[in-house]
């Protein structure tokens, strides 16, 4: 058994220490906000946070999580501020990539609360968006740090 914190609750998950955190995440506790998109941690598809930073859950094996706050996209209120400005920009458009995106961002402004257009491209840079709303993502970050509470 495998004690994981998840969104300030404690579950007991009998899984093998290797198997993936996504997996624990998606199929075992049913949180299927955190996406599956390559299995190899290239897309950002997968992105939580472990101990407040960003991390590909689907190369995080789950027994290294233990003991560590984790937050997926169900975590954060729909109040946040990055939430806020992902709808006020019209960012979505698939929306598969949204969770991982929006995970990427938080992480960003509790790091850089004021982070240039370079430090935004080369920080979510890692998430792919298959619709190409790259442009209305770095709006959002803007908008969030702009507000002065991306975290």
């Amino acid at each position: 058994m495998i004690a994981l914190e998840i969104n300030g609750k404690t579950y007991q998950v009998d899984v093998g220490p290797e198997v993936p955190l996504l997996w624990v995440i998606r199929e075992h506790l049913k949180l299927t906000g955190t996406k599956f998109g390559c299995g190899i941690g290239a897309c950002g598809s997968c992105t939580v946070h472990i101990d407040g930073k960003a991390a590909r859950s689907c190369q995080t094996p789950a027994a290294s999580a233990a003991g560590k706050k984790i937050t997926t996209i169900e975590g954060l209120a729909e109040s946040h501020p990055v939430v806020q400005a992902w709808i006020k920009e019209q960012v979505p458009q698939c929306g598969y990539c949204q969770s991982g995106q929006i995970m990427q961002a938080v992480a960003l402004l509790a790091e850089d609360p004021d982070p240039s257009d370079g430090v935004i491209v080369n920080a979510m840079d890692g998430n792919l968006c298959r619709c190409g709303t790259y442009p209305r993502v770095k709006l959002a970050v803007k908008a969030a740090a702009k507000e002065g509470k991306g975290s």
